[in-house]
């Protein structure tokens, strides 16, 4: 299966997935230099930072739609729910309140998704080095 003329699936004989050939270096493979590392570890912040700003914006525009809260105060409620502070404002119809529970389990995801994009790089590296010095070592 292709999508966007990238191996996405499962293709050829092995059966083995191939999204993170593409994603990060293999065993085998040299250390990436430290300049191509900060390259991918800034892209990962900025898909990170781009899952909270779209994750906020959802939030928003659910507590304007179903509470009719201002924005800045559908801001506030979006940001300490995602942040897993708890909303601030109370809520009132019946649609705003599984709106707020929906939201707030999605948060959740939310958040676990975009600290393993942060430390998907950094913990990669970690093993990538742990195992050329452990394949130097036996040579």
């Amino acid at each position: 299966m292709r999508l966007c003329g990238r191996k996405f699936a499962f293709d050829g004989a092995d059966r083995r997935a191939n999204v993170t050939r593409n994603m990060f270096e293999q065993r085998k493979k040299p250390l990436l230099p430290r300049r191509a590392f900060f390259a991918r570890l800034a892209k990962s912040l900025a898909l990170a930072l781009a899952i909270v700003l779209v994750s906020l914006g959802i939030g928003m525009a659910g507590y304007h739609g179903f509470e009719q809260l201002p924005w800045l105060d559908a801001f506030l409620n979006a940001a300490m729910i995602l942040s897993g502070m708890g909303p601030v404002a109370l809520i009132q119809t019946p649609a705003g309140k599984l709106f707020a529970g929906c939201y707030a389990l999605f948060s959740g995801l939310a958040l676990v998704t975009t600290v393993a994009v942060i430390f998907a790089p950094l913990f990669h590296r970690f093993l990538h080095k742990f195992h050329v010095e452990t394949d130097y070592r036996e040579k």
